[in-house]
């Protein structure tokens, strides 16, 4: 599969997500496991690393610098702001002086002197988007970053955006069993010229070869409460839909990851997809969905499938659900 444009940049249509080394599903890895998982990321020829302030409240950044600061320029890197931390609790900030602010902090954590790709990781309801966008844009100025992007915000949100400045990329969850993207905000990428980045396209484990079941989560896993899809009783009723994936991915030749993966990149050449993961294995499994091609009918079926009102329970909790604009269905 050929490169995809992100804003300015040329890069390979499955890059990675960087929230899995330190929370969200199990336990962080260790700095050792670290060091390894990203270098041999690249070596695999990943060229575009997603990060963010809140993943292990400032611990992801710090160890892609650590690791990463020698090997900088074969990776575009992504890290976002306005989710961040003090004294190890959970903030939100959309003030023009707090992403300043973080930004030089993200700076310091990733040993770099500029942000390829910085977003705005939610929008702050009590600060206007414009001022948001218009603090990134003042760090575009700067050369402190070189391109915004926005994260599970609605296409509205995105045109009003894009207005300001340009919107190198919309970060939104997108995969076989979360199509809101399809409602407006991917329609909205192509008038706008933005990239849609797509996080989670292996359903959060769903689509994994052997699928974890809810009783052996971690206890921290955010699957437990935040993602009801992911646990009972919804689980069980989504995991009946799962066989005639994976019926297309043994004619195929490919494993699951791969198929989900695959179908995520072929709704548009204007989507990149960045599963996450702590596992080498699973690390060199998703590189490969880069060489996997869906034909026209295995698209349809899938589609057909894993309709939207197919799926059963609510994408995120309500108190996810409260941090998003992304659209909802009407029966959501």
């Amino acid at each position: 599969m050929s490169k995809r444009s992100v804003g300015p940049f040329s890069v390979n249509p499955v890059g990675l997500g960087c929230m899995n080394m330190m929370h969200a599903y199990n336990a962080p890895i260790s700095e050792a496991e670290s060091d390894k998982l990203l270098n041999r990321a690249l070596d695999l020829g990943y060229d575009f690393l997603d990060t963010a302030t809140i993943y292990g409240l400032g611990e992801s950044e710090r160890r892609i610098g650590k690791f990463l600061k020698h090997r900088r320029d074969e990776f575009v890197l992504a890290s976002k702001c306005v989710l961040g931390f003090s004294d190890g609790k959970r903030t939100l900030d959309g003030r023009p002086e707090a992403i300043i602010s973080a930004c030089e902090a993200s700076l310091k954590r990733l040993q770099t002197d500029v942000i390829d790709l910085y977003y705005m990781h939610r929008p702050d309801p009590n600060v206007p988007l414009e001022d948001s966008v218009g603090a990134l844009a003042g760090l575009v100025e700067q050369g402190k970053i070189r391109s915004i992007g926005l994260s599970e915000m609605s296409a509205d949100m995105l045109r009003r955006a894009a207005a300001i400045h340009p919107i190198a990329a919309m970060q939104s969850e997108y995969s076989l069993i979360v199509r809101n993207p399809e409602i407006a905000v991917l329609e909205a990428c192509k008038a706008v010229g933005t990239t849609l980045v797509a996080f989670s396209p292996v359903g959060r484990g769903l689509f994994a070869q052997t699928p974890v079941n809810p009783a052996d989560y971690w206890e921290g896993d955010m699957r437990r409460s935040f993602f009801p899809r992911l646990a009972e009783p919804h689980f069980s009723e989504n995991m009946k839909l799962v066989p005639a994936a994976r019926e297309i991915a043994d004619a195929l030749g490919c494993s699951m990851p791969q198929l989900a993966i695959a179908w995520t990149l072929a709704q548009a050449p204007e989507i990149v997809a960045i599963p996450g993961t702590k596992n080498i294995m699973h690390l060199e499994e998703n590189f490969g969905a880069n060489d996997v091609t869906l034909d026209p009918d295995q698209i349809t079926t899938l589609n057909a499938v894993f309709a939207p009102e197919a799926i059963s329970g609510p994408r995120y909790s309500p108190r996810g659900q409260a941090s998003v604009t992304t659209e909802l269905f009407p029966f959501e």
